[in-house]
């Protein structure tokens, strides 16, 4: 293998390990989203009053 080939094949692999890592921040931001969905229809499922409970 010459080393212009090494070097397209190095190139190759960042741009695998940057759209990796581009999808795996992308899957945690959507869950983020989901969690604080699920978190205000929760709230909302209860009601405003829902957050006002004598301790």
């Amino acid at each position: 293998m010459g080393a212009t080939e090494q070097l397209k094949e190095e190139q190759a692999e960042a741009e695998r390990v940057k759209r990796r890592r581009m999808r795996s921040i992308a899957i945690a931001v959507g869950l983020v989203l989901l969690v604080i969905l699920f978190y205000a229809a929760t709230i909302v499922h209860l009601g405003g009053d829902a957050l006002r409970r004598p301790l």
